[in-house]
């Protein structure tokens, strides 16, 4: 199958490059044009979590379509580390959530889940306090992904697929012609039937290079190695103190090499969003004693662990947390945003590339019907109700 068409898209971070990739699969031809390199912004900065143990039917199904594409580069050279992923509960509401997670887990293809007791949750993690804790959802299949790696295995898959990654390449502005789309970048002019921003923490100011307003903000969230005196007996999976809608620290960890966690915080005090491009990428004291305060009391059993590096990345947030997936306005079908994912693009990329592919292709989200509720005129409505 090929198609004729010239489609651009703006960013090589994980959704820009799933994006791509889509596409290049269906023939297209695409180039994606990224203004530093690859990975450069918030995926780089990302602990490359993935994870299906949600509590939402819909962001479990997304995330089941992800993970099913992402099980197929395995093939290519994905390296996938399935350490498992706990999310701790503090209610029986929390454990009845979890019921419910295994099951749409189980509908949508996965089958391993389950929900732990205290005491199964002190056997996967002997060094955890599971003071105050009435359960976890567990998935022993999820892990995580070198942000890096697996950024350059998509341009190779992209380029395998006769598509171009330019990098170093900025856009400046843009504009429309009768057939599509000018878009003038630091390394020339390039003309498209169709453009995809996916330009991470920098989509609302790229968005605006095409006259169009997409409201992503770039929030500040800060992250930090745990140096342990002496490798562990066992590999800790992900732990997430943190139920959507529901509640809990925030706190986050897991392993990172023999010695070394890393961890984070899901809460940010970035309210107003920073400016991608200037903006503190180093771990702020405040963080670093409450990271400190959560992990003492979470894992009480560490002693002589020690901080090791920190730092700071970008979630590009939209208003109510979901990603901007679709065309910009209705009498611009090819202007396609991928944008939004708010800290879960690893994880997400598959499936969000996967549709914004389907509107440059089909002017629909085939791939999952249910997506359209992803359009980015969502949040213009909601403003205006």
């Amino acid at each position: 199958m090929s198609d004729t068409r010239r489609i651009v898209v703006v960013g090589a971070g994980t959704l820009g490059l799933a994006t791509a990739l889509s596409l290049a699969e269906r023939g297209v031809a695409v180039t994606v044009i990224e203004a530093d390199h690859a990975a450069s912004g918030s995926s780089g900065r990302s602990i490359g979590v993935v994870g299906t143990q949600h509590v939402d039917r819909f962001e479990i199904q997304m995330r089941a379509l992800s993970v099913r594409r992402m099980l197929g580069w395995k093939q290519h050279g994905l390296d996938f580390r399935h350490i498992g992923y706990m999310r701790l509960g503090r209610t029986a509401g929390d454990l009845d959530l979890f019921e419910k997670s295994v099951a749409m887990q189980a509908e949508f293809g996965l089958r391993h889940a389950r929900v732990l007791t205290p005491q199964e949750i002190r056997k996967l993690v002997p060094h955890i306090s599971t003071d105050g804790i009435a359960g976890a959802l567990f998935g022993p299949n999820d892990g995580y992904l070198d942000p890096h790696l697996y950024c350059g295995l998509l341009v190779e898959m992209i380029r395998a697929r006769g598509g171009i990654v330019k990098q170093r390449c900025r856009l400046v502005a843009a504009g429309r012609t009768k057939t599509g789309y000018r878009l003038r970048s630091t390394a020339g002019d390039i003309d498209a039937d169709g453009v995809v921003l996916a330009p991470g923490a920098w989509a609302s100011q790229v968005a605006k290079l095409f006259g169009h307003e997409l409201p992503v903000i770039a929030e500040r969230h800060e992250a930090v190695t745990i140096k342990l005196p002496a490798p562990l007996p066992y590999v800790m999976p992900m732990v997430m103190d943190y139920v959507p809608g529901s509640g809990g620290t925030g706190l986050n960890f897991r392993h990172e090499r023999a010695d070394e966690l890393i961890a984070e915080t899901h809460r940010s005090y970035d309210t107003e969003g920073s400016d991608p491009d200037d903006y503190d990428q180093q771990l702020a004291d405040k963080t670093k004693e409450e990271l400190a305060e959560l992990l003492l009391e979470r894992l009480p059993g560490l002693p002589g662990a020690g901080f090791g590096r920190g730092w700071a990345g970008l979630y590009p947030k939209s208003p109510d947390g979901r990603p901007l997936v679709g065309p910009l306005s209705a009498d611009e079908p090819m202007l396609v945003a991928a944008a939004g994912a708010g800290g879960y693009g690893i994880q997400l990329s598959p499936i969000i590339g996967t549709l914004a592919a389907d509107w440059i292709t089909a002017g629909e989200p085939v791939s999952l019907p249910e997506a359209v509720r992803l359009k980015p005129s969502r949040e213009r409505a909601a403003t205006s109700a």
